[in-house]
């Protein structure tokens, strides 16, 4: 293989922002660059991103991280991305017939109701892992189909092309000479058998979508073509999910290790190693990553709204004016009130999986304000965790007591971290990179440019350490009492089955 280049250059493109890292070998961030991205409501539980918007930033956040850099330097390129958004585009033109509908996006509901009246739901989630839910990508794929004049036609006739961020951004990054997708986002589509390796007919047939529509599925280090719009030819070497990449960041290599990730939402996957565990507990059986062919599955846990619930603050209520001062607002709170904020904005992710559900606010006082209602965003999101991992702990007793490795933006915040490893009575470990997503989607591009080492071969490496890229910043230790900590989550627990519909 002829690498030339020594750095690594990650595109992540997420559902508030699009970014850009560029890596030197060792994985040292070199030079970031970001910018906000535009979100459409156009109507009540609808979300929708416009692509055009997604592939320009992409495309700006990536020159302005290469400044300074000539093609020749870059090894390759890694792609990680919001999975289950939808995009259904022209293979002439390669413009977008609608607006990405977003994975946070509700308008299948019904759709996805009937279809469980209907008995679909064991046989889905015996092949995908998934559950009957408007979140994952097939339902919203086929109301594009049916709610854009002409679309299914010209599907069945081969015109269109149907994927995921990532593979709308590799099919525009390439010129439209590359249709592919990695393992690890087609799993997220309920259309991807994670057992077989492939595009399950049996759904096909029950979201009536034409298999033409479809990309090609690739390993999440492999070679993805070219793109010749940075300058000159650059590689495109890997791609994932943004969870995903973010647990290959986080190096959790070994069956047992567990991260969470604290975004927009807040996802927990927990490897299970090469073998799938169908959770009894409402949780989601995916695909960790696939290299060299061999699939290493996870138990994951969604939450819907964590770092959501912060800009709501910000922008909704306009109590903070960044999301930064939410945990300095916290911290002030009175710790005799005992206020819960249930974000089911748009529904409420795993373990209830109750699309229906709506936000509220329990426990207000006359003496409530502006502190109490930020604390209780952020311990919100320390509550829904202990959620997942109970129910992990639950699906997989092999999991036992456990580190929890945590990344995203509202890892900054030391009050959040805190509560979090509280309310666990497990501790919490901060990396001292907390973009692990750029950073697992330059790593998968680092081993196909034969530059790093794959995640087989960190088996002889220490379990506290698993890989030479990941490093300790801080580690929270609980210090609350277990049955202050236990008396509290039974508040949430109360407060969430009132919001419940079903």
């Amino acid at each position: 293989m002829n690498v030339q280049g020594k750095m690594l250059l990650a595109l992540d493109q997420g559902t508030t922002s699009t970014r850009a890292i560029r890596f030197d070998a060792a994985l040292s961030p070199l030079a970031l660059a970001q910018r906000e991205l535009a979100q459409h409501y156009p109507a009540s539980g609808w979300v929708e991103h416009e692509p055009e918007d997604i592939f320009r930033d992409s495309l700006v956040v990536l020159r302005d991280a290469m400044a300074g850099c000539a093609p020749g330097d870059i090894a390759g390129i890694g792609i990680t991305n919001q999975r289950e958004t939808v995009v259904l585009w022209d293979r002439a033109s390669g413009r977008a017939l609608h607006r990405a509908i977003v994975w946070q996006d509700r308008r299948t509901a019904d759709a996805c109701a009937a279809l469980r009246a209907g008995g679909h739901e064991a046989m889905l989630n015996a092949k995908t892992g998934l559950l009957l839910d408007p979140y994952f990508s097939a339902t919203k794929l086929a109301w594009l189909l049916d709610n854009i004049a002409g679309a299914r036609a010209q599907a069945e006739r081969g015109e269109l092309a149907f994927g995921t961020v990532d593979c709308f951004l590799l099919w525009r990054l390439t010129g439209g000479a590359v249709h592919a997708t990695d393992a690890t986002n087609a799993a997220r589509t309920m259309l991807f058998n994670i057992t077989a390796g492939d595009w399950d007919e049996d759904l096909l047939r029950l979201f009536n979508i034409p298999r033409a529509l479809l990309p090609q599925v690739r390993d999440c280090a492999a070679a993805f073509g070219e793109t010749t719009l940075l300058g000159g030819r650059i590689a495109i070497r890997g791609m994932a999910g943004d969870q995903h990449a973010a647990t290959l960041g986080q190096a959790c290599f070994a069956p047992g290790m567990l991260k969470s990730t604290y975004g927009t939402g807040c996802f927990a996957l927990l490897n299970t190693g090469n073998a799938p565990v169908f959770s009894q507990n409402r949780l989601l059986t995916t695909l960790a990553w696939q290299l060299g062919g061999k699939r290493t599955y996870a138990l994951e846990g969604a939450i819907f709204v964590a770092g959501a619930a912060v800009q709501w603050l910000r922008d909704g209520l306009g109590i903070i004016a960044t999301a930064s001062e939410a945990g300095d607002l916290a911290a002030q709170a009175d710790p005799a009130q005992s206020v819960y904020l249930v974000p089911g904005f748009v529904g409420l992710g795993a373990p209830w999986w109750d699309a229906e559900a709506r936000g509220a606010i329990f426990g207000l006082t006359r003496n409530a304000g502006r502190a109490e209602l930020a604390r209780a965003a952020l311990e919100a999101v320390a509550y829904q965790t202990k959620d997942l991992l109970d129910a992990m702990r639950a699906d997989w007793p092999g999991m036992g007591e456990t580190v929890l490795r945590v990344d995203g933006g509202m890892t900054a915040s030391d009050f959040t971290m805190q509560f979090l490893a509280d309310l666990l009575g497990a501790p919490v470990d901060r990396p001292t990179v907390m973009e692990t997503t750029a950073l697992g989607a330059a790593y998968l591009a680092g081993m196909q440019a034969g530059l790093l080492p794959g995640p087989d071969q960190a088996d002889n490496i220490p379990r506290a350490s698993s890989a030479t890229h990941w490093r300790l910043d801080r580690r929270f230790q609980p210090q609350m009492a277990r049955e202050d900590a236990q008396r509290k989550h039974a508040g949430w627990r109360e407060a969430v089955q009132r919001t419940l519909t079903r």
